[in-house]
């Protein structure tokens, strides 16, 4: 059986799997897998049918925490500007070491409106009763992020291809068809306890 890590996740966290062609964010939780096709209900209770493009890679989030971000560490931050000019969280993305500086810099985050991503090293991290405050450095610049107990903390985690079946939460950039369907070459599989990516 093959067996995929989640370097696929990283392109929707990064903004980079913002493609050519239009596509779609689809989130929600699988009702029927048939062969290479998956029905979903999204979590704006619509149906989407989604089709998996040959070669297809499965990839897997779990939940974490603010004490899993180190100095050092080198992280993704999806966020929306506060009327103070700072940064506020929406969704963290810790990065294992393998991946580090992938994407890396700040930029707009085309998954919600008005928001930016910045993939970068972590260089001071503060903890708070309510969260935590910390300082991301790329080449060329530096953001401050307040990262806040609603935030989503996820890491990358192993998954198979056998996971995608009813009641697993997934998330995943598809392409409209035609018919209205859609198609996806990444499936990310968020853990009990994960909230599902954006």
């Amino acid at each position: 059986m093959r067996f995929f890590a989640t370097a696929c996740l990283v392109l929707a966290l990064t903004g980079a799997a913002q493609a050519q062609s239009p596509t779609t964010r689809i989130r929600g939780e699988v009702e029927k897998a048939e062969g290479d096709t998956l029905m979903i209900k999204t979590v704006d209770g619509a149906s989407a049918k989604v089709a998996l493009t040959a070669g297809y890679s499965v990839g897997g989030v779990v939940k974490a925490t603010t004490a899993d971000i180190k100095k050092g560490g080198f992280i993704g931050v999806g966020a929306r500007p506060q009327p103070d000019g700072a940064l506020q969280a929406v969704q963290v993305f810790i990065f294992p070491e393998a991946m580090r500086g992938t994407g890396e810099g700040h930029r707009p985050w085309g998954v919600l409106p008005d928001s930016t991503m910045t993939n970068a090293t972590v260089a001071e991290t503060v903890s708070r009763v309510d969260g935590a405050n910390v300082v991301l450095t790329y080449p060329g610049g530096e953001q401050k992020v307040t990262i806040t107990p609603d935030a989503n903390i996820i890491m990358a985690s192993p998954a198979e291809m056998s996971e995608l079946k009813a009641g697993a939460q997934v998330a995943m950039t598809a392409t409209k068809q035609a018919d209205g369907s859609f198609a996806a070459s990444r499936v990310t599989i968020a853990r009990p306890g994960a909230q599902l990516p954006y």
